[in-house]
């Protein structure tokens, strides 16, 4: 989870503001930053920049932004990727502001200027912001990597241009680690040869932001002759702005996961969200056979082109223990490290970076405890201070006698539901609804019409223990609905499709269930013909 935030003159900004998975809970729980120190303390950003799209760094912003309704900048990848989030969250995307890597912009005693750095998500940005006499580079996850296959390689002269720095905080996650991390573009060649050797169903696991590792699976599935489908909810998004964004424009046709059972399995290349060992991951539903399309046998290959992030190392081997009992071949960073390369620098990197830009001081973020005192020993090997590795809810000052620890505020957890379909307040008429009657949860993609609202797509029902329900009916009489409302957003048109769902649902179901409404912007398909390539 990353939340940092920078206060000059009484005045804030926050950079990012991620989650993480609960793993170690029921139900694997998300987890977002608490803000009650914050609420304590009477700090609210006056804004908030957006490094990268990652979820570790945009996660969370749904949850918290509300609490603060200050304008988001975010690079266009990152902003399409935010907008997603705050329809399902029905959400006004209105804060939403687009930059450019390179711009420039003020916030109060804050001037700002993205730099575009090299990462696994194309559109990762360092950024340098002044303050009074203070300069200060906030790194943000990044690397160098000489061919990234999407993107360009870190620009050096721009960065020689910001030294000295006053303080530079910056990314620990691989400071232990000795030379240089690897290259996208090595790993793209070390896929093709793999999938190469491969002679049945193959499913790569990456994670779904890693644009680069996408287009390289993509392009050497289609040299072998194979055709692409994609799964997971995460990965589907991901690809789907990414192509809006031309970041796709070479990557093959897809095959629609319903279609795959009608291929042979020498021609299937499935590009699957899990490399994390999520329990509710496609690949988690393809070892347990639990996928709808596609049953793994013997003869298949898994290839895992993801590195385990630390606590996840237990579910990761639970789920290829069981991959291993359907008589699959499992590639991954054990047996073929080639297969993966890191987002983060390692020790040389962090080397040249500073040799370019000459930090006075040093913060050290990311990683572990042991991250940041390896991060600290490289840049005191370097000359440059640093005087502290902080902890989760240290606040800092930095002036003209360096950088200390003034105060240290605990900071207990915040676990919200990670339902993309949850309750809703005050949806039900409050006499009889209880899980004994079932659930029942809708989720309806609308987009706005020149005279209203319309149903776009499939509609998502889900009447999990429930008395029986039409859903013929119950979708024309939707559609009748959405042509009558008149409403301008999307929490209006739920507001006023709420009471009326709920009397349907009186009059046409024997038991009234637990009704969870979700409405969630989308947009209308193209009327242009389909081509070969769509």
């Amino acid at each position: 989870m990353n939340l940092t935030l920078y206060g000059y003159d009484d005045e804030w900004i926050a950079v990012d503001c991620g989650m993480m998975i609960r793993q170690d809970l029921p139900n694997s729980p998300l987890q977002v930053p608490n803000t009650d120190t914050l609420a304590a303390l009477n700090i609210a950003p006056k804004a908030l920049f957006i490094t990268h799209g990652h979820e570790d760094h945009i996660g969370a912003v749904a949850w918290l932004w509300p609490k603060w309704n200050c304008p988001i900048f975010a690079t266009p990848l990152a902003a399409g990727l935010l907008r997603h989030k705050f329809a399902e969250h029905q959400l006004s995307s209105a804060a939403i502001q687009v930059v450019e890597p390179g711009d420039a912009m003020e916030t109060g005693p804050f001037t700002l200027r993205y730099l575009p750095v090299t990462h696994s998500i194309p559109e990762s940005c360092a950024i340098i912001m002044q303050a009074g006499d203070y300069r200060i580079l906030h790194t943000g996850d990044w690397k160098l990597d000489a061919s990234p296959l999407i993107g360009s390689p870190i620009n050096a002269a721009q960065f020689r241009a910001l030294a000295p720095v006053d303080l530079l905080v910056g990314d620990s996650t691989n400071a232990p680690m000795p030379g240089h991390s690897g290259s996208e573009g090595d790993v793209a060649k070390a896929l093709a040869r793999t999938l190469k050797q491969c002679t049945g169903r193959v499913v790569v696991s990456c994670f779904a932001s890693n644009l680069a590792r996408v287009l390289a699976i993509g392009l050497a599935a289609q040299a072998c002759g194979r055709r692409v489908s994609l799964m997971g909810r995460s990965m589907e998004r991901m690809v789907s702005v990414a192509k809006g964004l031309g970041y796709l424009d070479d990557f093959p046709a897809l095959v629609p996961s319903h279609d795959l059972g009608y291929l042979p399995a020498k021609e299937v290349v499935i590009i699957a969200t899990g490399s994390q060992g999520e329990p509710r991951a496609a690949l988690q539903r393809l070892a347990q056979r639990r996928h709808p399309f596609v049953d793994l046998e013997q003869g298949d290959s898994i290839i895992f082109s993801a590195k385990a992030i630390p606590g996840n190392e237990r579910p990761i081997e639970q789920l290829k223990k069981r991959l291993g009992q359907l008589g699959v071949s499992i590639f991954d960073e054990m047996n073929h490290p080639e297969l993966h390369a890191t987002g983060h620098p390692a020790e040389d990197e962090l080397r040249k970076l500073y040799q370019w830009v000459r930090p006075k001081t040093l913060l050290p973020v990311h990683g572990e405890a042991r991250h940041q005192a390896a991060h600290q020993e490289i840049a005191s090997r370097l000359g440059i201070s640093a005087p502290l590795a902080p902890v989760n809810g240290d606040m800092l000052v930095f002036d003209s006698q360096g950088l200390r620890c003034e105060a240290r505020h605990p900071q207990p957890p915040c676990i919200v539901n990670q339902n993309s379909v949850v309750a809703h307040p005050g949806l039900d008429d409050g006499s009889h609804t209880t899980t004994r009657r079932g659930s029942l949860f809708l989720a309806l993609p609308v987009t706005a019409t020149d005279t209203g609202w319309c149903r776009i797509g499939r509609l998502m029902l889900d009447a999990s223990g429930a008395s029986p329900l039409d859903e013929d009916s119950f979708s024309e009489w939707l559609d009748d609905q959405l042509e009558e409302i008149e409403a301008d957003t999307l929490a209006d048109l739920r507001q006023a499709l709420q009471p009326r769902l709920i009397h349907w649902l009186a009059n046409h179901l024997q038991h009234m269930p637990e009704v969870h409404l979700q409405i969630m912007a989308t947009e209308m398909p193209s009327s242009a013909p389909l081509s070969s390539d769509t």
